[in-house]
């Protein structure tokens, strides 16, 4: 569907004053819709819990929570379409946080749903559209190639024991040699290395199942590493490039696991947002699952030194050797199916994105007050706190 010329139809954008939410809101605006957000403004995402600065005054603010069914219904009130953003993200925290991470993702999913049915059976108020925000976290590790059988091989993720002797690379089960990472297509199984994974294949599958049932035209899309300005810099759960970003600003150096070596697809927060829309808008994609990503790679390690030149700060990333569990050494995305069936083209080049975010970077407030600042190196930054928390529980070694 599209605006066309008759009456602008009403979004819903759960999470909406987020990162992706609010960037969102910008394009549906800009292409006629109406645009309504709910977001509980979640002190982990907005430390002041209020509504940001960077929210267009056009859209429609509804301060409350998924697990509020009666905001979710006053909030469907009119609307068309929906896209679900609303979730705890985090592999880490997800470890430990394992009731908050149900309940937000998973019973205020469920609260959505209900209220989306209830809104199924009045006369002439169904949807047009369920988007939900896949991850993809779901695949743990990716697709591997081993060059010495030439052939696909599974990566079952690397033991504990392998981790402890810094032995990062996943290894052929069949001959020992060092697995080469491939293209991850939407048809690899799930591989949930994390509660945040488990709730986020959970939440994308309820929603493709209630689109089965009950005729929702229902889009499931699984996010890569999206990036961009307006990403939260004191969650220490966010993005990697905000993660970095927030400590470079800082004058610390950022902390990068393993050997910096793990493959990662940055996908700038524009091209996320053009795949929404045409999820929105696009026919004969129903019931279906789009991996979202740039189709480059590039390493932890390359990423945290392209950050520290876009901001100007001469500051090389400090290699750890530690290591969390749950995270996949390698996740790099197929896109093909989304160039096909979406019509999906990423258009943002990496070093443009980067610019951009360096530019909005350096417009916000310091991370921290003066005083931190002036020792900024020995400062315990978000990072460096979610180290902590994590080595608490035993999550890294």
């Amino acid at each position: 569907m599209s605006p066309g010329n008759g009456h602008a139809p009403r979004v819903l954008i759960t999470g909406g004053a987020g990162f992706l939410g609010s960037h969102l809101a910008d394009r549906l605006l800009n292409a006629g819709y109406q645009v309504r957000l709910l977001d509980n403004l979640d002190s982990q995402v907005h430390p002041q819990a209020l509504p940001p600065a960077y929210l267009s005054p056009e859209t429609e603010l509804r301060v409350g929570s998924v697990l509020d069914a009666r905001a979710v219904a006053q909030a469907l009130e009119g609307v068309r379409v929906v896209v679900h953003f609303a979730a705890v993200v985090g592999v880490g925290q997800s470890h430990y946080q394992i009731a908050r991470y149900s309940e937000v993702n998973l019973q205020g999913t469920a609260v959505l749903l209900e209220a989306l049915l209830q809104r199924q059976r009045q006369p002439g108020a169904g949807l047009s559209r369920l988007l939900v925000a896949g991850s993809m976290s779901v695949y743990g590790e990716g697709r591997y190639w081993c060059p010495r059988c030439g052939v696909s091989r599974p990566c079952s993720g690397r033991s504990l024991a392998q981790l402890r002797r810094q032995q990062w690379e996943a290894q052929c089960g069949a001959c020992g040699a060092e697995l080469e990472p491939q293209p991850t297509d939407e048809a690899k199984p799930p591989q949930l290395g994390s509660m945040y994974a488990l709730t986020k294949h959970a939440q994308e599958q309820m929603c493709l199942l209630f689109g089965r049932t009950y005729g929702v035209p229902t889009v499931a899309l699984r996010f890569f590493n999206a990036y961009g300005p307006r990403q939260a810099l004191t969650n220490p759960y966010t993005g990697v490039a905000a993660v970095f970003a927030g400590e470079l600003l800082a004058g610390r150096r950022p902390q990068v696991f393993e050997d910096g070596g793990q493959r990662r697809d940055l996908v700038s927060v524009h091209d996320v947002t053009a795949a929404c829309q045409a999820a929105i808008e696009r026919a004969g994609i129903d019931g279906q699952t789009f991996n979202i990503a740039s189709g480059e790679t590039l390493s932890v390690a390359e990423l945290a030194a392209e950050l520290a030149r876009a901001l100007g700060v001469p500051l090389p990333p400090l290699i750890t050797g530690h290591f969390r569990q749950g995270d996949a050494r390698h996740c790099i995305a197929d896109i093909s199916a989304a160039r096909a069936r979406l019509g999906f083209a990423p258009r943002v080049r990496r070093a443009d994105g980067m610019r951009e975010l360096a530019a909005w970077l350096r417009q916000q407030s310091p991370v921290l007050p003066e005083p931190a600042r002036r020792h900024a190196p020995r400062a315990c930054g978000a990072q460096a706190r979610a180290m902590q928390e994590l080595r608490g529980f035993g999550l890294t070694g």
